[in-house]
């Protein structure tokens, strides 16, 4: 099973905040989904430096990497960061953060991530959220009410297309925030292989 595995070219996809990283890897040929979880680098003892703390979280982030270091991954899809933030500050720890985590994918699997907008991730994974808005133009969830929880439409959209994927719970039942870092991290990939047009 893991010689075939290794044989065949795969696409890795995230989606990178400071708190919790969406982890997505396909199989290019076949499109099959091979994995779908999270990592969420926790540095112990915590470190109060958040520069350090940065780095270390990126090294964490390198452990999990090697293990698929020979695996064949020969395309990293990342989600571009949202930087609509009024925190000047959040926007920079994240933008450092992709920095870092850019660079351990180059130094570890030697493949140099691409980077796709959350816009262009939705609209080329499920084509059909575009749809006409009150104005008759053709948008991304379009006709739908302007305060509908769109992590949650494309969180439901991975759900039907992969029923075998197992998620995770509150206790009060409610879905885990890891969940939609999941889901954002499969779009970013049938998104761009898509966009890219080597998937239809």
């Amino acid at each position: 099973m893991k010689k075939t595995l290794k044989e065949s070219p795969k696409v890795l996809g995230l989606d990178v905040s400071t708190k919790t990283i969406g982890w997505a890897l396909f199989d290019i040929q076949s499109q099959q989904l091979l994995e779908l979880t999270h990592i969420s680098p926790v540095p112990k003892p915590k470190e109060e430096n958040k520069i350090k703390e940065l780095l270390l979280k990126s090294e964490i982030f390198k452990t999990k990497l090697l293990d698929y270091k020979d695996l064949g991954i020969t395309k990293v899809v990342i989600e571009e960061p949202l930087l609509n933030s009024n925190n000047v500050y959040t926007i920079q720890t994240l933008l450092r953060f992709n920095t870092l985590i850019t660079k351990q994918i180059y130094d570890t699997l030697g493949v140099v991530p691409e980077f796709i907008s959350t816009y262009n991730s939705r609209k080329f994974a499920f084509p059909e959220l575009v749809q006409a808005n009150d104005k008759g133009k053709f948008v991304l969830f379009g006709g739908l009410d302007k305060n509908v929880d769109k992590k949650m439409i494309i969180w439901d959209l991975v759900a039907k297309r992969e029923p075998q994927i197992t998620w995770q719970y509150t206790r009060n039942n409610t879905l885990k925030k890891e969940n939609f870092d999941q889901t954002d991290a499969y779009a970013c990939v049938v998104g761009q292989m898509r966009m890219d047009g080597v998937w239809n």
